[in-house]
């Protein structure tokens, strides 16, 4: 299975749909406002939410929609990253709530080698997250910087620092 990608392996108008989705519980989206400190009775009222708002329930956290597409997008873009230097751009386009399976694809906008050091490239991309219905709810620009294959194999190829087993398993010296 392929994580990420080298320089190489990105071209300009390519299109990842990333897999599987996400359902949001009310688990998922409490447990990320209470970590990060987000109280707002937007998110984590029922009461609040029925009664004051225009959606009548609660609104799952922006940022974690934005993490959970971000997470959706890494085995395809930026699994072998060397570093994320930029999110250019964030939109929440329409309201995830409880429930809903969110769905996320990354298109390649553009791509020029590193300026300092000639095993590296960046990659500007743009994410798209959808709701289960094809409701377009969040969109993000984001620059990484990713090894070439050059600097892979200089590091230990696909998986550097993997172990090797010391021993083999007793199954396997019963044969």
């Amino acid at each position: 299975m392929q994580f990420g990608r080298t320089y190489e392996e990105f071209e300009v108008g390519a299109v990842y749909k990333h897999w599987p989705g996400k359902t949001v519980t009310e688990y998922d989206d409490h447990l990320f406002c209470l970590l990060t400190m987000n109280h707002h009775p937007l998110h984590m009222d029922t009461n609040y939410a029925e009664r004051t708002t225009d959606f009548g329930k609660n609104v799952v956290v922006g940022n974690y929609v934005y993490s959970l597409l971000l997470g959706m997008s890494v085995p395809d873009v930026s699994g072998k990253a060397i570093a994320n230097l930029e999110i250019e751009s964030l939109k929440h386009v329409a309201p995830t709530f409880h429930g809903d399976t969110l769905y996320g694809e990354t298109t390649v906008l553009d791509k020029r080698p590193s300026k300092s050091k000639d095993d590296r490239g960046i990659v500007h991309v743009e994410t798209r997250g959808y709701k289960q219905d094809g409701t377009l709810v969040c969109v993000f620009r984001r620059k990484v910087m990713v090894p070439t294959g050059t600097y892979v194999e200089e590091r230990g190829g696909e998986q550097p620092g993997r172990p090797e087993p010391l021993d083999t398993p007793k199954r396997e010296q019963e044969k």
